[in-house]
């Protein structure tokens, strides 16, 4: 790549060489995150890539000829057309790649490797229950949003005209923040800074000059982010929604807001946040939704199948296998009967229900309790955890010296980053599993020729924008700057294309999400769903990909010598 202190005719000279490098590069580096490519392309990245580190090894040479055969130009007019040129070949370029980017696709099925783990070393596996065994379908979402506005209405005499609102399947993304005091849901990346066009106040984007000028900037500082398990408590004015359930109640506090606004209404925004949180915490607490699901399971409850297959695997392995959820024993006995069948309990060594994660792991003084297979609490001290037996509350520490299960022949899946597997993976060694339902739909989209071809180009216009940037001379700045306004529309695109408000639940723009930075670091391995795991055989180690740092050269050898991917049993994914 040429140096950013040549003038623009050593870069022109011999373009046909550095253009086709930076072009190759730049695609090639967002292309390497992208998992379980197919033989062949496989073969094509690499013969690419070896093309590349030709072009790369070549340009000393190139680039001191340029310099020596340098000669400037004053006509504005002439550099424009230049830099035109350059990026009409880089274009073409890019377009000319398509079809061999176009050969790579993911397969949503594949399960994905934060860290190295074998699964050959796994003795026991453990579940949470909702989300992880048990999937619901689209409409348990808009029952809780239903049931939560009419508690508002009638136990909070909020005002009847809510009752127009309806729940929007599409509106909230899991993992944004909700700043309680200002009364905005938007999403954050990594490195604490607000996306600008996420944010929401109500049903409406809040203008980016508004956002920066209540946040004098668009960088949230840690003091006020919301706590290790993402709630708003002991003065923190930031609370993340981490929870799948948590989606109708994004959903309720705009609806609310957006009301109040429309009808000019002046409210605290505090008590609002309060009020919502504690509808949506009766609508588990007393049961609602448990009575109403079980009530009509098969309307809320699929993927049965597949769970009962991945269970039945281990059981024949000859896997332990326990489950830890929050729900009540009744509604996952009703869930686990039409997933499994009338003798779910005979594949699990233990169950534990209501056991209020995260407290369980962290907090001592509980003990475990039985429950009857009526509901009934038994007051007898607990010397075993039983096979058959269902058990309430408890803590780990009991559990652990109970079981004497411990350390990384431990696996455990949830669906909730911090109440399911932080605390796991910090503390006690265990390996955590992440099931992340959203990854299918956001991998289809990543699959379609539009998001590929969008990514291709906007890669390629950022080295571009990066190569050319620094001739300051005005006419190849205001050429520069229209390519700059062509990159933030694309990136609008990029975002639109996953979900019209707030985007990916992994990207802000380049950046991870504040959710995916949380899920690389207590998700060993993450996936779409539990049945991922029928497509690998009990001793499959799954490698995370070393993808380069910053500093570090883009091509790794991260394919085995027949060219394919140690991480997956998948060769090609072609729609069969």
């Amino acid at each position: 790549m040429a140096p950013l202190s040549l003038p623009l005719s050593s870069v022109l000279k011999h373009r046909d060489c550095l253009q086709r490098a930076t072009i190759f590069c730049n695609v090639l580096q967002g292309l390497q995150h992208r998992p379980l490519k197919s033989r062949l392309w496989k073969r094509n990245l690499g013969a690419v890539a070896h093309g590349v580190g030709q072009l790369l090894s070549d340009q000393p040479r190139a680039i001191n000829y340029a310099a020596s055969a340098c000669c400037s130009s004053s006509d504005a007019q002439d550099m424009t057309e230049r830099l035109w040129s350059v990026y009409k070949e880089t274009k073409r370029q890019t377009e000319d790649l398509i079809p061999v980017i176009a050969t790579n696709s993911v397969n949503p099925d594949t399960i994905f490797a934060n860290n190295e783990m074998s699964l050959r070393d796994i003795e026991i596996y453990g579940f949470d229950y909702d989300y992880t065994l048990a999937f619901y379908s689209r409409h348990l979402h808009t029952l809780i949003f239903n049931i939560a506005r009419d508690i508002l209405i009638t136990n909070h005499r909020y005002p009847e005209g809510l009752r127009k609102y309806e729940y929007i399947p599409n509106f909230a993304v899991r993992g944004l923040h909700y700043d309680v005091q200002k009364a905005l849901l938007m999403k954050i990346d990594a490195f604490h800074y607000i996306q600008l066009g996420t944010v929401y106040r109500g049903l409406h984007p809040v203008p980016d000059e508004e956002v920066i000028a209540m946040y004098e900037g668009s960088h949230v500082p840690l003091e006020i982010m919301s706590d290790f398990y993402g709630k708003s408590s002991h003065g923190h004015t930031m609370k993340q929604f981490m929870d799948i359930f948590s989606l109708p109640e994004m959903t309720l506090l705009c609806c609310v807001n957006d009301f109040f606004m429309r009808h000019n209404i002046d409210y605290e925004p505090v008590h609002l946040y309060k009020d919502v949180k504690e509808a949506i915490r009766d609508v588990h607490v007393k049961g609602i939704m448990y009575r109403a699901v079980e009530a009509d399971i098969e309307k809320y409850i699929c993927y049965g199948e597949q769970s009962h297959a991945v269970l039945k695997k281990l059981s024949e392995h000859g896997k332990k296998m326990f489950l830890i959820t929050n729900s009540p024993f009744d509604f996952v006995d009703r869930g686990m009967n039409y997933i499994v069948g009338k003798d779910w309990r005979d594949l699990f060594d233990v169950v534990i229900v209501q056991a209020d994660k995260p407290g369980f792991f962290n907090d001592r003084r509980k003990p475990f309790r039985r429950v009857t297979d009526k509901g009934a609490l038994l007051w007898d001290r607990i010397h075993r955890l039983e096979k058959g037996q269902i058990y309430k509350q408890g803590n780990l520490y009991e559990f652990l010296r109970l079981t004497g299960w411990r350390g990384s022949r431990v696996l455990y899946f949830g669906d909730h980053i911090y109440s399911d597997l932080a605390d796991l993976t910090l503390k006690h060694g265990w390996r955590t599993g992440a099931i992340i339902p959203e990854l299918r739909k956001e991998i289809k989209i990543m699959n379609t020729e539009e998001y590929m071809h969008m990514m291709a180009w906007l890669q390629a216009l950022t080295g571009l924008i990066e190569q050319m940037q620094v001739h300051r001379d005005p006419a190849s700045q205001a050429v520069v700057e229209e390519w700059i306004r062509e990159r933030e529309a694309m990136r609008a695109q990029t975002k639109d294309i996953f979900n019209g408000q707030f985007g990916s639940l992994f990207r802000t723009y380049h950046n991870p999400t504040y959710f995916s930075r949380r899920l690389s670091r207590f998700a060993d391995i993450y996936m779409a769903s539990i049945s991922c795991l029928l497509n690998y055989d009990l001793q499959h180690t799954f490698f995370p990909r070393r993808t380069p740092l910053q500093h570090e050269s883009p091509f790794w050898p991260e394919h085995s010598p027949a060219g394919i991917s140690v991480s997956s049993p998948f060769h090609r994914v072609d729609g069969n």
